[in-house]
């Protein structure tokens, strides 16, 4: 059966919008979102999203149910946030679950889940294949919330024969993002003369531009019969230390911050490299933008767009 109608939550998010762009315009399939945020990014985005708050199985009388594939990408997803209000981490696990559980009341027999790299955790390998995740390696309620997430998506694939795509995602970056993540933050601080802190000296992280990120997603659907029932790393598959991004960022926006060193914060995972050979079999994907590229498009991108 081939894939037409998807819905996708967190629309109004970084991921969600282009992710939801791309569907409508360029790949012709009929779209739908989920979001307790407007999108202020897109009107066309805006115009599919419906209201719905995810944690309230309620809600979710609002959504479609004629739809062939649900892409969760909704969650509370700063993981310093969660270890300060474990209580966001209890949302994500609660919004996954009413999620498979809609599909599964609602004969949906695809979700795709929005994992991270966060649940590699901190070990000694700093390149990361699918199988590398250690349950005592568990960093933060945010990876808990993840590990716990995919364990439940696997649960609804055993029993009731759900079919299922999870993505662990590493530091998308690009465009659409207000929030505090390290490159749309540098790239304000920069801007208005305060100091970069770097939490690690030796933090090193593989970072993905939005465009790339996407591309897999949209491979998933078109190859669902081969990539179905597996995991992803979706990543470039090369390390950018963050005192690196502090330094570049600088340098594009012409500024002489001062960058300073703070200690690693309670639940981050300090050096992470994703392993994407077998997203690179299974998807045929093949990311195109470099970091010394994608942070040359991120800091125009908010040049024209945040001013």
């Amino acid at each position: 059966m081939s894939i037409k109608k998807v819905l996708v939550t967190g629309s109004s998010g970084t991921i969600g919008t282009r992710l939801c762009e791309r569907l409508m315009v360029e790949s012709g399939y009929q779209v739908v979102g989920g979001d307790w945020e407007p999108n202020i990014w897109n009107e066309a985005v805006q115009a599919i999203t419906i209201d719905v708050d995810l944690r309230d199985p309620w809600s979710f009388g609002k959504l479609p149910t004629d739809v062939d594939v649900v892409i969760h990408l909704a969650a509370n997803a700063r993981v310093y946030d969660l270890v300060v209000d474990p209580g966001k981490a209890r949302d994500n696990f609660i919004s996954i679950y009413n999620v498979l559980e809609f599909c599964r009341q609602n004969n949906i027999p695809r979700v795709e889940f929005a994992s991270s790299r966060e649940v590699y955790g901190n070990s000694d390998a700093v390149l990361q294949a699918e199988d590398n995740v250690v349950l005592s390696r568990c960093e933060s309620p945010y990876s808990a919330s993840k590990m716990a997430g995919e364990a439940l998506v696997h649960a609804y694939r055993e029993c009731y024969g759900m079919e299922f795509i999870t993505f662990r995602f590493s530091n998308v970056y690009g465009m659409y993002d207000r929030s505090d993540r390290v490159v749309p933050l540098f790239i304000r601080r920069c801007n208005a003369g305060e100091n970069l802190t770097v939490f690690g000296k030796d933090k090193l992280l593989d970072f993905i531009y939005i465009d790339d990120a996407v591309d897999g997603i949209c491979a998933s659907l078109e190859r669902w019969e081969y990539a179905r029932n597996d995991v992803y790393n979706l990543a470039y598959g090369e390390g950018t230390s963050i005192l690196a991004v502090a330094e570049q960022v600088k340098e594009l926006l012409g500024t002489n911050n001062k960058v300073i060193l703070g200690e690693v914060r309670t639940g981050e995972v300090v050096k992470y490299i994703g392993d994407i050979s077998n997203a690179r079999e299974k998807l045929l994907f093949a990311p195109k933008v470099p970091f010394s590229e994608g942070i040359i498009r991120s800091v125009r991108w908010y040049a024209e767009n945040l001013p």
